[in-house]
């Protein structure tokens, strides 16, 4: 379990990242807002379909379904990343040209990091925080395009990925439960608002072979790149997912070199050499110290490892994995793991 989050997160930036350059050969025939739209609402389509296939053909659910007692949190997540980021977003974009925006973009996994860091508390050591500001920094000589010009559209990029920095956070608190019901639920919300605005500004509707091809991208760039987001956010927290993903915009760079045939420049060759290097330090790194867990009770797909040793009643699915609701006694002891669903416990240098 404690090794399944890097893949994840991984996959979850290379599906992210490929999606950038199938959408530029879009952009001839469509509107920028509009495709944002319908990426977006492509995702949240497109999982509605597999929730609904999976519920046709009676598939047995895995994950835990969202409850209740999470609707405000999930609430707060759509009004952050699906209202607040995109919205703000747009007035951005409207008073910023193209370069300071792209360069600015990059301040989301910044923003994910610190709120991670700062308000939740997740562990951070040098060798961690080395690592993201080198997988940042490759990110951002990648956004670099000779000028960055401040001013009012820039508070308003920086709000957004404020915004969708909250957004990463609050989606890990909800990471427990059905990360493709997550997903579903912000595509549909954020591809609703998104279309939305581009009627508002607008923009013209575009042929059905357009809609269907930006669709299909949202539905792999979007909708399974972020219901894999959502499990690595409960693998590994939000400030290590939230490094990996970082690595996005070298991956689109590297695909546009076959796709749109970008030239090979020094400068992507020294950001994926930076990036390399902070890969390279999460990777290899060991947490490892004695702690200790708090009695808690929660419900999410799990097995009977060392942390889920616990009474099963005749109604609970058997097998593993399964989910349902389990009581977790207050335990000590020692072994490698990351901030995930168990372990955001403090430590003695905070």
């Amino acid at each position: 379990m404690r090794g399944a989050g890097i893949p994840l997160a991984l996959l979850s930036a290379v599906l992210f990242g490929a999606s950038t350059p199938f959408a530029k050969l879009l952009l001839g025939s469509i509107d920028p807002l509009m495709m944002a739209g319908l990426l977006y609402l492509g995702s949240g389509v497109g999982l509605a379909a597999v929730t609904f296939c999976r519920s046709a053909l009676r598939i047995p659910a895995a994950e835990a379904p969202l409850r209740r007692a999470d609707l405000p949190r999930l609430g707060l997540v759509v009004l952050s990343g699906g209202v607040g980021g995109p919205v703000l977003l747009m007035l951005g974009l409207a008073r910023t040209d193209a370069a300071s925006a792209s360069l600015l973009l990059n301040l989301e996994g910044l923003a994910t990091m610190g709120i991670a860091w700062v308000v939740f508390h997740e562990n951070v050591d040098r060798r961690l925080l080395a690592g993201a500001c080198a997988i940042l920094a490759g990110a951002l000589l990648l956004s670099w395009q000779g000028h960055a010009a401040l001013g009012v559209g820039a508070l308003y990029i920086a709000g957004a990925c404020l915004c969708w920095g909250i957004d990463n956070n609050l989606t890990g608190r909800l990471s427990a439960a059905d990360p493709v019901q997550i997903a579903m639920i912000k595509g549909l919300c954020a591809g609703g608002i998104t279309l939305g605005l581009a009627g508002l500004h607008g923009a013209a509707v575009p042929s059905i072979a357009g809609i269907l091809s930006a669709a299909g991208v949202g539905f792999a760039g979007y909708g399974v790149s972020l219901t894999l987001f959502v499990l690595g956010l409960r693998h590994l927290g939000a400030a290590r997912t939230g490094a990996y993903f970082a690595l996005a915009p070298f991956v689109g760079a590297v695909l546009s070199l076959v796709l749109l045939h970008d030239p090979l420049t020094l400068r992507l060759l020294v950001a994926g050499g930076l990036m390399g290097v902070g890969l390279w330090l999460h990777l290899s790194e060991r947490h490892d110290h004695v702690h200790v867990h708090e009695p808690m009770e929660h419900e999410h797909r799990h097995i009977h490892d060392a942390h889920h040793q616990h009474a099963h009643s005749a109604d609970d699915p058997p097998g593993e994995p399964h989910t349902h609701r389990h009581r977790h006694d207050r335990l000590v002891h020692r072994h490698p793991h990351y901030p995930d669903l168990h372990h955001r416990h403090p430590h003695p240098h905070e």
